[in-house]
């Protein structure tokens, strides 16, 4: 499935950076429940433990309660935790050290899924509430979640009728 994915994604990139304007002419509720009725759709079919490409090569933002609960989880203090496993990136947000992810199993389970970060809890963010507010950043998703990729897909040939 991976194989192709990245360059195809990045062929796709310049028509889905286009699909962007087009999107963001819908009203927000709009917006939001055409994402979210493509999400619902998309996981039917699509299972994160065949790809998890995600955890392979990008990482979560870990906020404050993150790192508290996962310092918990592996019974160290929070500053251990950042001093093992986490740094500040450019825009100053807290995220891993390396890709792949260290909690990222040879499954491709996730060795803190019930502890996981927020922003892992809610990837690829394409079923939340004000679409609008991060629509660049779900178009740099379908770089790397498939579901997302296929979602701008899907949602290029709803633009084309």
């Amino acid at each position: 499935m991976l194989e192709n994915f990245e360059h195809i994604s990045k062929s796709e990139f310049p028509a889905n950076k286009k699909l962007l304007s087009k999107l963001r002419k819908l009203k927000g509720q709009v917006l939001d429940e055409a994402f979210s009725f493509a999400h619902e759709e998309k996981f039917k079919t699509i299972d994160c433990l065949q790809c998890a490409n995600c955890c392979k090569t990008t990482s979560p933002i870990f906020i404050r309660t993150d790192i508290e609960r996962l310092a918990k989880v592996f019974k160290m203090k929070p500053s251990k935790f950042l001093d093992t496993y986490l740094h500040l990136d450019e825009d100053g947000d807290y995220v891993l050290n390396a890709s792949p992810c260290p909690f990222l199993n040879k499954d491709n389970t996730c060795l803190v899924y019930e502890d996981r970060p927020k922003a892992c809890r809610e990837y690829p963010h394409t079923n939340r509430k004000n679409m609008h507010g991060i629509l660049n950043l779900t178009l740099k998703n379908s770089l790397v979640c498939p579901a997302v990729f296929e979602i701008f897909q899907d949602f290029q040939k709803d633009f084309r009728k």
